[in-house]
Formats: structure tokens, sequence, C-alpha cells
């Protein structure tokens, strides 16, 4: 479907954490994983904010693809230089400037991955792609288990959390809009989350927040780039590790290393779950000339950076790394501002990698 006014403009942040975000599975839940509202009649198309699973028509695609090529020169060697080493600086200044006011809490997480619910939830045989909690029902259950269970520290031992049964990284963390609904909504006692961030300016404001609690949380610096920098926990002792938008600020050439270095971290059957941008999302079709960096890699206004990838380039990098395809899929939502009677077109990724179980002994 053509879009009526498609929006442009100043390149921005994504508004990802605005949005309830889809999935692909089939699932039962009261919150449905990959939207349920589709747009069938265009004429329709400002009756509502947003649209699931939207199909591009083949001259969409072709002005997308046109408008990339054009802004695709690439900035000198020496500024790209400056761009990678002032990387640090550009992304303290970021969360200088807007604390814990950019981003929402991001309440789809446990629709979109059930791995972060409670255990007990994630097991659910009638419910085996996700729990199905909405918000009211997620502020009950926070409720019932606050009462019900003590969360005991696991901060004694040769590690932060090295008590816990079940481990959680959030790498990229930012001010917590991810961490701390897992918090909140996750009572499990056996449960430790581990959240880091290439900004210590983001790191701060995590520990600062009231809802921070060392008993059952580690907050850390740490540049994913860095492979040789040691993380707080032994490989082969995290369950889930969560990538939210973070992989795409990397340069291109440090990613597979990176994922790799992760991947060593996971126990046998722990899960790799990423979110980012797609291939001609909107985000990229508003940059202009002058802030391409290298293909498909661009750096905004502030001087963060971000890439935006395919399914296949993301697949290469975790097969590369051992991982295992659970799932990779393509989000395409339609986004409407009905007021300026603006349409716009978001491309997502989302992916889930395991690492193959141990196999018993014969």
């Amino acid at each position: 479907m053509a879009a009526p006014h498609a929006a442009v403009g100043v390149e921005g942040q994504s508004g990802e954490s605005q949005q309830i975000l889809p999935d692909s599975s089939a699932g039962e839940a009261k919150r449905p994983q990959f939207g349920t509202r589709f747009l069938t009649d265009p004429r329709q198309v400002f009756q509502h904010n947003a649209w699931d699973n939207v199909e591009w028509t083949e001259e969409q695609e072709a002005a997308a693809k046109k408008k990339v090529l054009e802004n695709s020169q690439p900035l000198p060697p020496e500024k790209q230089e400056e761009y990678d080493s002032r990387a640090n600086e550009y992304w303290n200044d970021f969360y200088t400037i807007h604390e814990n006011r950019f981003f929402k809490d991001r309440h789809w997480l446990f629709t979109e991955f059930p791995e972060l619910a409670p255990q007990g939830c994630l097991n659910h045989k009638s419910h085996p792609d996700g729990c199905g909690t909405d918000d009211s029902q997620r502020d009950s259950l926070d409720q019932g288990q606050s009462e019900e269970v003590t969360c005991l520290p696991h901060t004694d031992g040769d590690f932060p959390g090295s008590s816990a049964t079940y481990r959680i990284l959030e790498v990229g963390c930012g001010v917590g809009n991810t961490v701390f609904p897992i918090l909140k909504t996750n009572n499990d006692p056996r449960l430790f989350v581990y959240c880091c961030d290439f900004s210590s300016t983001a790191v701060e404001l995590v520990k600062i927040n009231p809802e921070y609690d060392p008993g059952r949380c580690f907050a850390f610096v740490h540049d994913l780039s860095d492979v040789e920098a040691n993380y707080p926990v032994p490989d082969g002792t995290l369950d889930v590790i969560v990538l939210i938008f973070v992989l795409s600020a990397l340069h291109p050439d440090k990613m597979q290393a990176s994922i790799s270095r992760l991947a060593r971290l996971l126990k046998p059957g722990g899960v790799m779950l990423l979110r980012d941008y797609g291939r001609y999302d909107m985000a990229q079709l508003r940059f202009k000339k002058g802030r391409c960096l290298s293909e498909n890699f661009y750096v905004r206004g502030d001087g963060t950076r971000v890439f935006f990838f395919t399914q296949d380039e993301l697949h290469e990098m975790f097969s590369a790394a051992g991982l295992e395809k659970v799932q990779n899929l393509v989000d395409r939502r339609l986004q409407v501002n009905r007021g300026k009677q603006l349409t716009m077109y978001r491309v997502w990724i989302q992916c889930k990698y395991s690492k193959a179980p141990t196999q018993p002994l014969l």
C-alpha cells in the first residue's frame, strides 16, 4: 500500500520504546504476539494508530533502495575515526541531556520474549509461546508475588549472583527500561539480572533509581566491542542475554567478535534475544546526505551511530558464533499520525538464537 503522506524530516532516535511490538509466533496470549490489526482497506489507514505486518509494494521497496543509494556517500576517514574514538563521549552526552526521559519502559518484553518472565509462566503447558499477561494482570501478579516470595540476595560467592539459578544479562541497558520491568515482573527468588552499558552516565542513572536492588541486580560499565574486557560472570553461566537496539550502535567490523564473545557466556541451552533496526526502516530513510559512515551505517546529529540489518546478516553472525536459530523474523509495522495524516513505515528484526544443550554421556 502506498503511503498517503510518508513521514520525512530530521533524523531521530527510534521511538521503539513507545510501541507494543509484534512477534511471529501464533500465540494464544491475550496480548498477542505478532499483532492482529491488519490493514485490508487502504482507505481505512487513519482509523488506528498502527497496523501490523504491513507488506510493501515493489514501488515502495524500489523507492527505499533509491533513497538509501542517494545518501550513501561515506564521510571522510578522519571524520569516521572521530565518531568511533568519541563514541563514549557522545553516549554520555545523550544520557546527560535526556537522563531517563527519552525511552519508555518496554512492557512488550514478556510477550515477545517469554524467556524473561517468571519460569513458572514460561513453562506453562497451555501457552508454550508466551505468558500472555497484560498490564493489569502483571500488576496483580507483582502484588501477589511480592506478598508470597522473599527474594534472597545473591551477592555472596565468587561473583555477583553466583547463588542464583537463572541469570539474565542485558547489554546496552541504557537507563534501565528493560531491566526494571524484568525486576518488577519477575519476582522469582532464583533470578539475578546483570546489566551493562557503554555509558557510565547511563549506568549511574540505573544505580540511583529507587527500583535498583543490588541483591537482585548488578549494573556495570562495559564496552561491548572490547572483546578482551572481562565480564563479572564466568563463561557458561548465563541463561539469557538481551540485546535491544544495541548491536546496531557498534561499528560493523566489531559486531561478529562481540556476538562471539557474548555466546561464550551462555550456558548450554541458553538463548540470545535481539531486537534491532531492519533495512529500510523509516529512521534509515530519514538520513540526509553527509550522515553515512559506510554501507547502511550512519551517524545521527548527536554523534551516536546506527546500523540497519537484514535477516541474513544477523543469521550469519549468530551462526558463526556457534548459535542455533530459534527465531529470525522481520516485523514491518505501519505507524500513523492521524492528526497530521502521516504514515511511518517501521522495519525491525527480532531474533532468538540458542546455544546447543550439553549432550548426555552414553
